[in-house]
């Protein structure tokens, strides 16, 4: 019987062994969940660490604690470096004579500098409404608060096209004129800057009315001195002195009128309200007939203009201003394009159609002249800009034929450039977008 007994007890110790052991796995793990929720409680506070919670946790997890610890201190350094950092940058912008608003990708406001506020003062809150009306509120749609298109249509591109976008306002306040830059940012959403230029428009509007009223006045003495010393000039009997110092009142009088009419014309071009009128119309057919008005001033310098590449694409301008640009431009080549040892200036004036940036045809005047040096090239559209001021001299510039021409296309929706090499000559481009509805002949 005891051999039969023995082994009834072993499966009996065994089973209670096994038993035991579940019952402590069981209460280990419950108490392990406890503590663990401790120590989640701690990670869920941070940055900020409980003192009083740290020390509920068992000594088993002294390291972690302290761990936690370091970590939570570090943390709390970067924040508040963080924290200095914005608040540094707010006071940056609140500092702005600019309006500056952030807005997310809806469209809604995000954080707006205390210009942007005053721009848009609270109202009077109406009758039973807590929050007042009209102010800039962040978390609200942009369109809320500024109704202007402009500045809307600028964030819109920014946001939807993620490019930096640029135009000018002058409906956000009344009498205020606002130029406004829109900018996509890396995680979302865009930043507009509203800067106030109405005082800079003032100016400038100031300037041209004051150099159109000096030139007009100019216009009638210069008419008559130039008138008298022709006359004299007539006169058979005149001392050969007299004569040269006649010649020397007639060429600075000539030059003076001239400098009054590109004045007057600059001021014209560089106005808000510059009047076009934009049509289709051939790029060859401009190209000829702007030989053909140049024939005069060809056979007076004794130079050669010829007809390059050609297209009969057509491009949307006005002619009249495309016409004055190519006039500028061939009498400079022809002034200026002369090559070293001849005294002959040969021109080539040419067009062709071009893809990028957009659909437009490229005009071309190039010479073979001396060149120009890089260091002009970036400035040469300047007004009374030149690169050689006493052979521009000599030859009667006014400094302002290059600066017409650049406001004249760009108006127009084009880009005008120069390249050049020194000793090889220099080639003059600008482009004019192609007509989205071309004409026929016939009509």
């Amino acid at each position: 019987m005891a051999t039969i007994a023995l082994p009834q007890n072993r499966a009996v110790a065994w089973g209670g062994a096994i038993a035991l052991t579940i019952l402590c796995a069981i209460l280990f793990r419950v108490r392990l969940n406890i503590e663990t929720k401790k120590l989640d409680w701690l990670v869920q506070r941070l940055p900020l660490f409980d003192e009083a919670s740290a020390q509920q946790v068992p000594a088993e997890f002294d390291d972690t604690v302290a761990t936690l610890r370091e970590v939570s201190e570090r943390l709390g350094r970067t924040l508040n470096a963080a924290d200095d950092e914005r608040k540094q940058l707010e006071a940056v912008l609140d500092s702005m004579q600019d309006a500056v608003v952030a807005v997310d990708e809806a469209g809604r406001i995000q954080w707006t500098n205390e210009r942007m506020q005053r721009l848009f003062p609270r109202s009077p809150a109406a009758a039973g409404v807590a929050t007042p009306r009209g102010a800039v509120r962040v978390g609200h749609a942009l369109v809320q608060t500024v109704r202007d298109p402009d500045v809307l249509e600028c964030v819109r591109v920014a946001l939807e096209e993620r490019t930096v976008n640029e135009r000018k306002s002058t409906s956000l306040l009344p009498g205020r004129i606002y130029e406004v830059n829109a900018s996509p940012m890396p995680g979302g959403g865009a930043v507009a800057v509203l800067h106030d230029i109405t005082r800079i428009e003032e100016v400038e509007r100031t300037q041209r009315d004051f150099v159109a009223n000096v030139s007009h006045e100019l216009r009638t003495p210069l008419t008559s001195i130039t008138g008298y010393v022709e006359t004299l000039l007539d006169h058979e009997s005149m001392s050969a002195q007299a004569r040269e110092f006649l010649s020397t009142i007639l060429k600075n009088a000539t030059r003076m009128n001239r400098l009054t009419e590109d004045l007057l014309v600059m001021a014209r071009v560089e106005a808000p309200a510059l009047e076009l009128n934009p049509a289709p119309v051939r790029a060859d057919t401009m190209i000829r007939d702007a030989v053909k008005a140049m024939s005069g001033l060809v056979q007076e310098n004794e130079a050669t203009l010829e007809l390059g590449e050609t297209t009969g694409c057509q491009v949307f301008a006005d002619v009249d201003a495309v016409m004055q640009v190519l006039s500028n431009l061939i009498e400079n080549a022809i002034k200026y394009g002369q090559p070293r040892g001849d005294g002959r200036s040969r021109v080539i004036i040419s067009a062709r159609e071009v893809s990028q940036p957009y659909a437009a045809v490229e005009f071309s005047v190039r010479d073979f002249g001396m060149g120009i040096g890089s260091e002009h090239l970036s400035r040469i559209f300047e007004r009374f800009y030149r690169v050689d001021k006493t052979r521009s001299q000599d030859s009667g510039g006014t400094g302002l034929g290059l600066a017409i021409a650049r406001h004249v296309v760009q108006s127009q929706g084009g880009t005008i450039w120069a390249e050049s090499e020194l000793g090889a000559g220099s080639t003059f481009l600008f482009t004019l977008p192609t007509a989205l509805y071309p004409v026929s002949e016939t009509e």
